[in-house]
């Protein structure tokens, strides 16, 4: 059995009574299924006047001889009608029966449909709810390495996938083949010779069937791969979509789509025919089966007269009654080779070992009391050594700032300060306590991070800024909003703080929505805050409100600032002047002006700029 179906099973746990109830169902189904068929036969013996008279009502012997019971008991039935009011009568009877065998064979049919579809909608449900979860606790680092829109297609498409071939493995395993079973065990009772003959045609149908499947799982997981690729050009070009016209690059990604477009659809078409394939096939080789049948059990009746007429009409009833569920086993099981490989691509996600997480007893810290102390920490994104035996102290309600060109890892230390990343070698401790004893929710909420970037989301302006908050009233909102400067502008909006922003804040400027990340810190109101360049991508107008914001809101907090202009750090209580991940200067900035050395150099080259 593959690996990846056993790892389904679990999800199958909340909804074992649908399982249990959809192959009851089933099982019934494949049982009126074959007995419907049977009913036909009484029924053609009336037309024909070749019933089998029964004059003395039969006697029941227990659950061994229910058959012969309910046989011999139709028959006198059907005798007595006959002998009493004429064989219309007898005739009524029968198609009587043969519509409730009917009716009763699809009753089970959606009822066991119905608890299928509460089981696949449910782990459905499950399996998107913890590929979403994993992906929202996977670490930062992950996403440095993976394609997002690979990420989605496997969360949206292949889930879907999973859903929709999956399921059809109970069909495999019990309505389908039951069906053939109850049918072939008629068969059997009807004519021993016939259904021998039928037999050898089963096995070679299948080899045939399953040559033609071959490969279908390693192309079905390439198609899925691409499907990835394609989803993440989409996204990277609505992403990036003022660089991609502004550099008339409109050709290059259109060409990037159309490749891959292309590549998924000679893959699309390679899996399509062989499942297209899958159902004409095994019809033809049923008729061809049926054909033989019709040459060898016409024989039967015309020549050896060892078979009767109405028997062999209901016992190629039968056979043809086997090819519906033998198309739906060929055709299921190209499907389950498609899940597999949809299944493949998501377990590797949900499999992935996140590393930065919470201890088993980590500790939980609301408040900071005295220090932050970063030790000779080393750390490195991939091979080269970001940060060097880099070792700082920042004192509770102090404002540190560090400076150094780009690449310098400035940034990194944001990324390691809150465990987006994890240092490899020394220790980064808050009032004494390594942050790797932290619980991470509670490490987190000490911190409020404004970065280069403001992020925010498709929603109004009041639950942009409400996330560290969630319960925040209107009045609060609107008191962040002034201390970072912005209430200026958001009274003046349509909605005021019910104004939605649009995808990424796109409604409003650069310096607008910078300010209202720092509306979303204010509000969360942390003991420590994080600037990580956070006016460097402003105009000069946009950074004096945005830095008025800032000095705002560091009051009475500890502030580890990183910055590239220079202008905005210097009331700060210590600057770290860094180059290549190593520190080379700090101190105040008259104490480091008066050095003369790499921080005066870039101070000297900003007043030029």
């Amino acid at each position: 059995m593959d690996k990846n179906l056993i790892k389904l099973f679990p999800y199958t746990k909340p909804y074992q009574s649908h399982i249990v109830w959809n192959v009851i169902f089933n099982i019934l189904y494949a049982l009126f299924s074959t007995i419907s068929m049977l009913t036909l036969l009484p029924m053609l013996e009336v037309l024909f006047g070749k019933t089998k008279i029964i004059e003395k009502a039969p006697v029941y012997e227990g659950i061994g001889s229910m058959m012969r019971f309910g046989k011999e008991y139709l028959y006198y039935q059907i005798s007595e009608l006959t002998k009493d009011s004429g064989p219309q009568f007898a005739l009524l009877l029968v198609v009587v029966l043969v519509i409730s065998t009917f009716l009763l064979k699809n009753l089970f049919n959606y009822l066991a449909s119905y608890h299928i579809m509460h089981l696949k909608n449910g782990v459905l449900r499950d399996l998107r709810k913890k590929m979403f979860d994993k992906i929202i606790e996977l670490p930062i680092s992950y996403y440095s390495e993976k394609r997002k829109g690979d990420v989605m297609a496997r969360m949206l498409g292949d889930v879907n996938e999973v859903q929709n071939s999956f399921f059809s493995i109970l069909e495999l395993v019990v309505k389908e083949p039951l069906t053939i079973v109850f049918a072939l065990v008629t068969m059997f009772v009807i004519s021993a010779k016939l259904t021998f003959f039928v037999l050898i045609f089963i096995p070679i149908s299948g080899f045939i069937i399953s040559k033609i499947g071959k490969n279908l799982k390693a192309k079905s997981l390439k198609a899925q791969g691409e499907s990835g690729f394609l989803i993440s050009i989409v996204e990277e070009s609505l992403g990036g979509l003022k660089v991609v016209k502004s550099y008339n690059a409109e050709t290059t990604f259109k060409n990037r789509f159309n490749d891959s477009i292309n590549r998924l659809l000679k893959l699309s078409n390679s899996i399509g025919n062989k499942n297209n394939l899958a159902s004409p096939l095994s019809e033809f080789m049923g008729i061809t089966t049926i054909a033989t049948l019709l040459w060898y059990g016409g024989n039967l009746v015309l020549v050896d007269k060892t078979l009767d007429g109405s028997a062999f009409i209901v016992y190629l009833t039968l056979a043809y009654n086997i090819l519906t569920p033998a198309k739906a086993i060929s055709k299921a099981s190209y499907a389950v080779k498609n899940g597999l490989a949809a299944a493949q691509r998501v377990f590797e996600v949900l499999e992935v070992e996140n590393e930065i997480t919470s201890k088993a007893n980590a500790l939980e810290k609301s408040t900071f009391n005295s220090e932050i102390s970063i030790k000779n920490i080393n750390f490195k994104y991939e091979e080269d050594y970001v940060l060097k035996n880099f070792s700082i102290e920042v004192k509770k309600g102090q404002t540190v700032a560090l400076v150094g060109q780009s690449g310098s890892g400035k940034s990194t230390i944001a990324n390691l300060l809150t465990r987006f990343y994890d240092v490899n070698e020394g220790t980064i401790a808050i009032d004494s306590v390594n942050i790797k004893d932290l619980n991470l929710q509670s490490l987190r909420g000490l911190m409020g991070l404004v970065t280069q970037d403001s992020i925010l989301f498709n929603d109004t302006i009041k639950a942009n800024i409400a996330l560290g908050k969630l319960d925040a009233t209107d009045d609060e909102i609107i008191e962040a909003l002034k201390i970072a400067n912005a209430y200026e502008f958001v009274k003046n909006l349509p909605q005021g703080i019910y104004t939605n922003i649009g995808d990424s804040g796109n409604k409003l400027s650069g310096g607008q929505k910078q300010r209202l990340s720092i509306a979303r810190a204010v509000l969360k109101n942390p003991p420590i805050m994080i600037l990580d360049e956070a006016t460097s991508a402003l105009d000069t107008e946009s950074e004096k409100f945005v830095q008025v914001a800032l000095e705002n809101m560091m009051q009475n907090r500890t502030s580890i600032v990183i910055a590239h202009r220079l202008s905005t750090i210097q009331k700060a209580d210590k600057i770290v002047v860094m180059q290549k991940g190593e520190i080379v200067e700090q101190g105040t900035h008259e104490e480091l002006i008066a050095l003369n050395g790499t921080y005066n150099k870039l101070v000297m080259m900003q007043s030029l700029e």
